[in-house]
């Protein structure tokens, strides 16, 4: 059946041009069964069960447990004891099992979200595959032994499987990941093994599938580390970690310190010794649980997961949830043109064909290509050159797919390539047939002809075929000013060849090319050249590429055919999504490869050039918009032997007026990414009181936060170096996906202020828990100490709250809180505030207002209540456990701590604590369960929460709601008293309190909502006029 690569595809049934018959193929179960699929058995998720387990371990329920069977055991020894006291050990049991529960249902649901995810992700991941002579997308776990996957160097650059290579040009694969080998490794017939897990680094081509999944070399190494848990947590859940542990701490001293007291205070009274210390330490233990904010850690993971979730929604696929909660961080955001701009559906507009100029007629909505096509000027010979040199010098995986019974017809592959299709498609030319009846093209007869495909080094393309006289024919394409100025002729409308003239060279610059781009389109030129043997890789001394190599001789001494003016239509949301970065405080940088004219233009169109830009002659002023060679010259010091050394404080001089990086190549990219990471300009407050006066530059007082957008292999070390990388779900290739933290499904440039908005949801969700949270700490601390010293000081009294009635309360604050406020949707004010900045204490001044402000409240009023019962209605039948004052107390205090959540919505002294609350079904049905779960807990618990076996009258259930309700109008006072204390910093008469300095460089001030915030431009000057520039004091920031 032959040997070879074409052999072994005829033993495993695959033809090597055709791929598998069909598509599935009829016996994919079978080859599965023989070969293995291309994935992994599915990671088990843990049961439930696994779950209950692991929240069995915590320390305080074992604590709990274990008291609680000690209790048991003291009161059944008792006759006294023996009829009710199996009551209370029998409820914390109950309460236990509840609190687990919870507790395992949040982590189970929360495991099975991000495994959805997961899915997400792998279902964006798409392979070119041959199946019944036609290219096809298809995930990994669709690939099968006998398929033939087509790969190169741009769009499909990660081998999914093992295999051997069919057919290819110049390939060459970086197999460091599997080796450490850095250098690229060649692949010929001779040596045609391609491993999964690799990257092409050049050349394209074809591999026959041989193994797959746990039988790939890859495979088999992923599966050895494939239960590995990779989740280390994110720093600020770290630092909340960190939080939790001390106020726990604190909740331990407090608890010692309450039954050291209550136990000396009882045995004094001369109670039993065994009852006393086992109740005491129950109690003692309750106040430990209520203490220590394990919801915390729990709040940001939920609030995380919520957001991933919603995100993919809105087109961010997340892959690694800290992303989520740095993009609220973000101050820069360097943005691609192609794709994430502009609406990647690229259409050539306007033509200069062979001396003569075409523009498309937009009054009756027709293309260029008709136009050109019903020209009699221009030769059918010059049109056919055309056709035949787009056709062929173009990668395999730019296709146009069949006309639609509506009309319209779907592009695959490059969208510039799928424009120059359709173009010569216009023409008359079909690019299929072209390159199947073309030597050197097909795929039959690569070998006869030569390819170099384009890279951002030398921003073109080539592909030599043979001609039937014997010589070859190099067909070109590329940056219009790069093949300019590798022309050596012209050709004209009746192909008769001209040599060059500089005064045409120039000509063409100034009234083509700038013309083109000015209108905002990317220009690109055809050229070819014909040579007298097999083209050779033999360097040009003289004539270099765009990054300063020396370029082949075979792409230079060209025959210019053409240039074509190439649109993509900016996104209608762009200009608006741009605005609001602006008014966020951040930064947009646009880095494209297009001209410097046509980058200029698409800038201004979006909004990320703005009037302050340009001069009074309406030119760019200085530093805002430059190519990426000048760039490169300008940060780089270079040294004898050429190698460029990087400079911070050059880089410092440019990048807060850049704006366009035109003509850019991967590694500026990373030099941005590095670059603005590295920058501590902010520390400089000279200079940056110089760019504030003389140029209304505002500089975030602190490292920036830089996010990155990609969808090239080479663009993978900027995204990795950045501290968000965005890369495009449509158009990215695989690597840059690998490499990315999101994915943008819709390669859309809002969907990444959309993730911005999301980012500072989580951290103002996690503010709001937080602020509810050490609200019912300090008051249930306060509140057990003031009773434990009451007791000592010689007044007998019972705490006011006993351990299961605590219990309720943590269940309340942990874990049903966490979830309410944790999945409080975004809204567009999040983004007319600065970015959060990350070295600021993550409690602002307001909420300490509001925490203490409410804690303080709630104790006044459990004290008076507590020590004044007769303040309350019908509490007659004396105080302690059981009785209806003690029913009261513990009643009014839940209640303000379940009202007071209303108030934990809002973190800037907003008047409106409900605004909003519609958009969040979660937080309206958790709040409105838990007042009705109270009301029932109070009215019918009985022996079990020992409260009054008759519940409460209508009247006294009135007062302890009326009471709950106290802290929503106390809150309105704490913000005038916040506001107040504002006037007179900014009076000058508080400056004791509040006073005016400096922070970083840049003025930390305060909006008259209480928000901290920034000057990070005009837009929010002007807005923020009237605001009050003053700075956090030192015990609250």
């Amino acid at each position: 059946g032959g040997t070879g690569a074409a052999g072994l595809a005829k033993l495993l049934g695959t033809d090597p041009q055709n791929g598998l018959p069909a598509d599935p193929p009829t016996d994919f179960r079978q080859r599965e069964e023989t070969y293995g699929g291309n994935y992994f058995a599915e990671k088990k998720l843990k049961s439930y069960l696994s779950y209950v387990w692991d929240a069995l371990h915590d320390k305080i329920l074992l604590m709990l447990i274990c008291m609680a069977v000690a209790e048991l055991i003291v009161n059944m020894a008792k006759d006294e004891k023996r009829k009710d006291g199996w009551i209370e050990p029998v409820a914390i049991f109950t309460t236990v099992i509840i609190i687990v529960n919870v507790q395992s249902f949040l982590d189970w649901k929360r495991e099975r979200m991000f495994d959805s995810l997961s899915q997400k992700l792998d279902a964006s991941n798409l392979r070119f595959v041959i199946r019944g002579g036609k290219q096809v997308s298809l995930e990994d776990k669709d690939i099968c032994v006998g398929d033939i996957i087509a790969f190169n160097a741009h769009m499909a650059a990660t081998i999914p499987a093992d295999g051997i290579l069919l057919s290819g040009e110049n390939v060459k694969m970086n197999e460091s990941a599997l080796t450490g080998e850095p250098e690229p490794i060649v692949k010929t017939a001779q040596k045609p093994y391609i491993l999964s897990g690799t990257t092409v680094n050049a050349g394209q081509g074809k591999m026959l599938v041989i193994a797959v999944g746990e039988s790939s070399v890859a495979g088999k190494i992923k599966k050895e580390v494939y239960d590995a848990d990779e989740d280390e947590g994110s720093p600020l859940f770290h630092k909340l970690d960190t939080m939790a542990k001390y106020v726990g701490q604190l909740g331990m001293v407090v608890a010692v310190v309450c039954f050291t007291a209550m136990l000396i205070s009882k045995l004094v009274q001369g109670k039993d010794v065994a009852e006393t210390i086992t109740e005491t330490l129950i109690y003692a233990i309750g106040i430990l649980a209520v203490a220590i904010p394990e919801g915390l850690p729990l709040a940001l993971t939920i609030s995380l997961a919520f957001s991933s979730n919603r995100m993919s929604e809105e087109q961010n696929l997340v892959k690694t949830l800290d992303s989520c909660e740095t993009m609220g961080s973000a101050t820069t955001i360097c943005t691609d043109k192609t794709g994430t701009l502009t609406a990647n559906r690229m259409t050539v507009r306007a033509a200069w064909l062979a001396r003569e100029l075409f523009e498309a007629d937009v009054v009756h909505h027709q293309p260029v290509g008709p136009i050109v096509k019903a020209n009699s000027s221009v030769s059918e010979d010059v049109k056919a050159l055309c056709g035949n040199l787009i056709s062929v010098c173009t990668m395999d995986e730019s296709q146009l797919l069949p006309v639609a019974e509506d009309g319209t017809q779907d592009f695959v592959g490059n969208p510039t390539e799928c424009a120059l299709l359709k173009f010569a498609s216009d023409l008359g030319y079909d690019f299929d047939k072209i390159r199947k009846e073309t030597v050197g093209r097909s795929d039959e007869t690569t070998t006869k002809g030569s390819s170099k495909a384009f890279s951002s080094a030398r921003k073109m393309m080539s592909w030599a075929v043979p001609r039937e006289d014997g010589t070859y024919r190099v067909y070109a394409k590329g940056a219009s000013e790069i093949i300019l100025g590798r022309v050596a002729s012209v050709m004209d409308a009746t192909g008769v060849i001209h040599p060059m003239e500089d005064s045409e060279r120039g000509n063409l610059t100034d009234k083509v090319i700038n013309k083109f781009a000015k209108d905002a389109m990317r220009t690109i030129a055809l050229a070819f050249k014909d040579v007298e043997g097999f083209p050779t890789d033999d360097l040009d001394e003289e004539i270099q590429n765009a990054d300063g190599t020396a370029a082949f001789c075979a792409e230079t001494g060209l025959t210019l055919v053409g240039i074509v003016g190439i649109e993509d239509p900016l996104r209608k949301e762009v200009p608006g999504a741009i605005q609001k970065c602006y008014a966020a405080g951040i930064d947009v940088r646009m880095v494209t490869g297009d001209n410097i004219a046509t980058a200029v233009a698409i800038a201004k169109s979006a909004g990320i050039l703005r009037n302050e830009h340009f001069d009074e002659a309406g030119e760019v002023k200085p530093k805002r918009a430059m190519e990426g060679k000048v760039f490169r010259k300008m940060v780089h010091k270079y040294t004898a032997t050429g190698e460029a050394l990087f400079q911070q404080e050059a880089f410092d001089e440019i990048w807060p007026y850049l704006r366009v990086l035109a003509r850019s190549s991967p590694e500026d990219k990373l030099v941005l990414a590095k670059g603005l990471n590295g920058s501590k300009l902010y520390q400089d407050h000279d200079m940056v009181s110089v760019l504030k006066k003389e140029h209304n530059i505002e500089i975030f007082p602190d490292r920036q936060v830089v996010a990155m957008t990609g969808d090239g292999t080479n663009d993978a070390p900027a995204l990795k170096a950045a501290d968000i990388g965005f890369a495009m779900g449509q158009s990215g290739t695989q690597i840059a996906k690998d490499a990315a933290n999101i994915i943008l499904l819709d390669d859309n440039f809002a969907s990444i202020v959309t993730a911005a908005k999301w980012g500072r949801n989580v951290f103002d969700s996690i503010q709001k828990f937080l602020q509810f949270q050490l609200t019912v700490n300090i008051a249930i601390l306060c509140v057990a100490l003031i009773v434990a010293f009451s007791d000592l000081g010689g007044r007998e009294m019972e705490p006011p709250l006993t351990v299961l009635q605590m219990l309720w309360l943590n269940l309340i604050m942990d874990s049903l809180a966490s979830i309410a406020l944790a999945s409080e949707p975004p809204t567009d004010e999040q983004l007319k505030r600065p970015p959060v900045n990350r070295s600021d204490f993550i409690i602002t001044e307001q909420m300490w207002y509001n925490m203490i402000g409410q804690a303080g409240l709630q104790v006044i009023v459990i004290a008076v209540i507590l020590f004044r019962p007769e303040l309350l209605p019908d509490c007659d039948d004396g105080t302690g456990p059981g009785s209806k004052h003690y029913t009261m107390v513990f009643n009014a205090f839940v209640y303000m701590q379940l009202f007071n959540e209303f108030n934990a919505r809002k973190l800037r002294g907003e008047l409106n604590v409900f605004s909003g609350i519609q958009n969040n079904r979660m937080f309206f049905v958790i709040s409105f369960t838990t007042i009705v779960l109270q009301f029932l807990m109070g009215q019918f618990g009985g022996k079990v929460l020992k409260i009054h076996p008759d519940g409460l009258n209508v009247g006294q259930w009135a007062v302890c709601i009326g009471i709950g309700l106290f802290p929503l109008p106390w809150q309105q006072f704490l913000n005038l008293v916040r506001k107040s204390v504002v006037l007179v910093g900014k009076s000058g008469s508080g400056a004791s309190i509040i006073e005016l300095r400096k922070v970083g460089g840049g003025k930390s001030r305060i909006d008259h909502k209480g928000l901290p915030t920034r000057d990070c431009s005009s837009a929010i000057q002007r807005r923020h006029s009237k605001e009050i520039a003053i700075t956090k004091s030192k015990s609250a920031w």
